[in-house]
């Protein structure tokens, strides 16, 4: 079987385009950012340049050799959720919003059953964590036409687990439904804005396919596509995962200076699964969401900034939602 990854060097004289590879990762480099469109027979799905500050869709790093030997052994460790993660990016522009999603859980719950996922799960019950659930893990206040949600579950960085994500559902469908309602604040409780899936729960769906179903009937990502415009996200601490997958939907991002983002699911085994290959290539490109999904770097919130994730780099998030007694 051939490699999953494929690297071109664009500064080379290359006579003849690389070869189509549906089933691989595709990554060009280069000194300076180059036009590419329409000199290959394929789109490349990571852009990578030594060019500090590169426009989009190139990912500017330091060196450029050493981030594709990154990318090329996190291919070579997950090969199966790699390249799903790219087929999956590059057939989403020709989706209708809604249709990302549900092709982005088929694909997720097809990695749940495959080795790769297994094979984290198995080396991540090494370390077993006892679930911490929450009487109330989502609050909510009315204020005139403003509607504030925030994530409540600060001794685990507001990680989503199922209880979470059903009353996430229930607060935006509010949001949804009420017309009265001209804006949404969501904020997460405590040091971070949301570190993403609760890996207490991992693996607990023994059946992939009710997975899918479950999570295409209670998808806050669905919901946030409808409401997105009016939703204010305000990130500080750790947005990983779902943490900046839902809050991508947002019509506004705002981001403290801590904040810290990062798409790890390939590591797993897995993809981003809670809307990201739907909310992020619209802001940053499909290139660099791969990038982030590969290569599992973390964004800094100036980084972000630059790239177009958030929408204001802000001094510090307002001090009412990170306190216990901020939302009844």
């Amino acid at each position: 079987m051939e490699s999953p990854f494929r690297l071109v060097d664009l500064d080379l004289d290359h006579s003849t385009s690389p070869p189509p590879g549906p089933d691989r990762v595709l990554v060009g480099m280069a000194a300076q950012p180059r036009a590419v469109a329409g000199k290959f027979d394929v789109e490349f799905d990571v852009l990578l340049t030594a060019a500090p500050g590169a426009p989009r869709p190139w990912v500017s790093c330091p060196d450029p050799h050493a981030t594709a030997r990154r990318l090329r052994d996190n291919v070579t460790r997950q090969p199966a959720a790699c390249v799903a993660l790219v087929q999956l990016l590059r057939m989403g522009a020709a989706l209708p919003p809604p249709d990302r999603l549900l092709v982005e859980s088929l694909a997720y719950s097809t990695l749940q059953g495959g080795a790769g996922f297994r094979a984290w799960l198995a080396s991540a019950r090494r370390r077993p964590r006892p679930p911490r659930p929450a009487a109330e893990p989502v609050r909510l206040r009315r204020d005139g036409v403003r509607l504030t949600v925030v994530l409540d579950r600060p001794w685990v960085r507001n990680a989503v687990d199922a209880a979470t994500r059903d009353a996430l559902c229930e607060a935006l469908e509010v949001a949804v439904a009420d017309p009265s309602i001209a804006g949404v604040d969501l904020h997460g409780h405590g040091p971070a804005f949301c570190s993403g899936g609760d890996l207490t729960e991992f693996g607990t769906a023994r059946d992939p396919a009710e997975a899918h179903r479950v999570r295409v009937h209670r998808s806050p990502a669905a919901l946030l596509q409808r409401c997105g415009p009016k939703v204010t996200a305000h990130l500080h601490g750790a947005c990983v995962g779902a943490g900046i997958e839902l809050a991508a939907f947002a019509g506004r991002v705002l981001a403290a200076p801590d904040t810290v983002i990062r798409l790890p699911e390939t590591g797993m085994g897995l993809i981003p699964g809670a809307g990201g290959t739907a909310s992020l290539p619209p802001r940053i490109g499909r290139e660099r969401t791969a990038y982030l999904a590969l290569s599992g770097t973390p964004l800094t919130a100036v980084e972000a900034l630059r790239w177009g994730l958030v929408d204001e780099a802000i001094d510090a998030s307002p001090a009412g939602p990170r306190t216990s007694g901020a939302v009844r």
